[in-house]
C-alpha cells in the first residue's frame, strides 16, 4: 500500500494517469496540459465547495472558467442537459484546444465526457471524481454517454480523459450509503481479477463492520489503488470493449435491468450488488462453477456484499420486465445476451445465449417472493 502523504499514479497504459492521493485537487490544470485557454466546469449542485477550490486551481493557471451546473444523479444524463452545454461552449467560444473538467459522481463525469467527446469531434476533458463508484469506475476508462427513455448509457462514445484526479479526502463527505454502493464496484474487482481486494474486505469486517463500510476503513486507499489498476489494465488492452473489456461489465447486465425496471431509483452499486450474485447463479446452473469450490464462491459473493450492508436479493414477480430490459442492454450482439460468468476466482469468461430456462432459474434463486422495490 503506497503511503497517504504520497500521490499514487497508475498509468492507463500510455493515453493518460490516474493520480490518487490526499489533497490533490489544486494539481487539476497539471492534468489538462498545454494550450487550453478556456474550461468548462461541470458540476452537480451539491459540491459548491469543492467545485470552487478546482475553479480558483484553474484559474490560479490564468485559465477562463466557465461553471455549469447541472442536475444531480441521473437527470443529469440527458439530451436536454447535453444540448444546454453545447450552447454554452459555444456561447463561450471554446476552440478544439480548450478543455472540460467533471466534478462530481460517476453521471456527472459520464456526462462531462460525452461534452468533450461530441464538441467539435472531441475536446481535452479532465475528470475530478467526488464518490468512491466515480473514483472506481466512471471516471477511469473512456467510457461516455447519457440514458434515453429506452435504456441506461445507450448514447455515448469512447472518449480518454487527459487524466484523472481522485482526491480521497473528498470521501469523507460522502453519505454512507453512496460509499457501500461504490464498494461494489471494487468487490467486482476482486472477484474478477485480483482476490486481494476481496481479503482487504472481509479482514476490515471482521475488525470493525461499521467502519468497514465508511471512509475510515484503513484500507479504503489501497482498495481504490487496486480496483483502479484493475481497470486501468483491462482498459489499456481493450479501449473499445472488444473483446477484454467486457471482463468489467460483471454483474451489469441484470444490474442494468434492475436500475431500468426501478426508474434509477437504485444506487448502481445496489443493483450491480445483486446482479454479481445473479451471474454467480448462473455461471453454477450453466456448468461454470461447480463441486464445492463452485458453490464456496457463489457463497462468498452474498457473504462479501451483504457484509458491507448491499443488497443480494431482488423482489420476485418482474421476470418479463428484467427480461426485456436486459435485451435491450448495449452488451447484447443481435438478440443474443451476453454474460460475464467465473469459471472460478479471477477467472471470468462469457456466457453466450444462455438458455431462457436457466436465466429464469437464477432469477429464482435471487427472488424472494413478498419483497418489494425497497432495498
Amino acid at each position: 500500500m503506497s503511503g497517504h502523504a504520497t500521490p499514487t499514479t497508475i498509468a492507463v497504459g500510455s493515453d493518460y494517469d490516474v493520480v490518487i492521493g490526499s489533497g490533490v485537487l489544486d494539481r487539476v490544470a497539471d492534468l489538462l496540459g498545454g494550450g487550453v485557454e478556456r474550461v468548462l466546469v461541470v458540476h452537480p449542485p451539491t459540491l459548491p465547495g469543492l467545485t470552487s477550490r478546482v475553479t480558483a486551481a484553474l484559474e490560479a493557471r490564468g485559465l477562463t472558467v466557465h461553471v455549469a451546473e447541472v442536475p444531480d444523479a441521473e437527470a443529469a444524463k440527458t439530451a436536454a442537459v447535453l444540448s444546454d452545454l453545447w450552447g454554452q461552449l459555444g456561447r463561450a467560444g471554446f476552440t478544439r484546444s480548450d478543455a472540460v473538467v467533471g466534478v462530481g459522481g460517476g453521471t456527472v463525469t459520464d456526462l462531462a465526457g460525452f461534452v468533450a467527446a461530441s464538441w467539435l469531434r472531441g475536446v481535452r476533458v479532465v475528470q475530478v471524481p467526488t464518490t468512491l463508484l466515480g473514483m472506481v469506475d466512471a471516471a477511469v476508462g473512456g467510457k461516455t454517454g447519457i440514458n434515453t427513455a429506452e435504456g441506461k448509457n445507450l448514447v455515448g462514445a469512447f472518449h480518454p480523459p487527459a487524466g484523472v484526479l481522485c482526491d480521497v479526502d473528498v470521501l469523507q463527505t460522502l453519505p454512507e450509503a453512496d460509499l457501500v454502493a461504490g464498494l461494489a464496484e471494487v468487490v467486482k474487482c476482486g472477484f474478477i481479477a485480483d482476490p486481494a481486494i476481496l481479503e482487504l474486505v472481509e479482514s476490515a469486517v471482521a475488525d470493525d463492520p461499521a467502519r468497514a463500510r465508511s471512509a475510515a476503513n484503513p484500507h479504503l486507499r489501497e482498495l481504490i489503488e487496486r480496483a483502479v489498476r484493475v481497470k486501468a489494465e483491462v482498459v489499456a488492452a481493450d479501449l473499445k470493449e472488444s473483446s477484454l473489456r467486457e471482463i468489467l461489465n460483471y454483474g451489469h447486465t441484470f444490474g442494468h435491468a434492475i436500475e431500468q425496471v426501478e426508474q434509477f431509483t437504485w444506487r448502481h452499486g445496489e443493483a450491480i450488488s445483486v446482479g454479481m450474485v445473479y451471474v454467480a447463479e448462473l455461471a453454477r446452473l450453466a456448468g461454470h462453477l461447480s463441486g464445492p469450490e463452485g458453490d464456496a464462491l457463489v457463497a462468498r459473493h452474498r457473504s462479501v456484499l451483504e457484509s458491507l450492508g448491499l443488497p443480494t436479493t431482488y423482489a420476485a414477480g418482474r421476470w418479463d420486465d428484467l427480461l426485456a430490459a436486459m435485451r435491450r442492454d448495449k452488451k447484447s450482439r443481435g438478440s443474443t445476451l451476453r454474460f460475464v460468468v467465473l469459471d472460478g476466482l479471477a477467472e471470468p469468461t462469457r456466457l453466450v445465449g444462455p438458455d431462457d430456462v436457466l436465466l429464469q432459474a437464477a432469477y429464482g434463486l435471487v427472488s424472494r417472493a413478498g419483497q418489494g422495490s425497497a432495498h
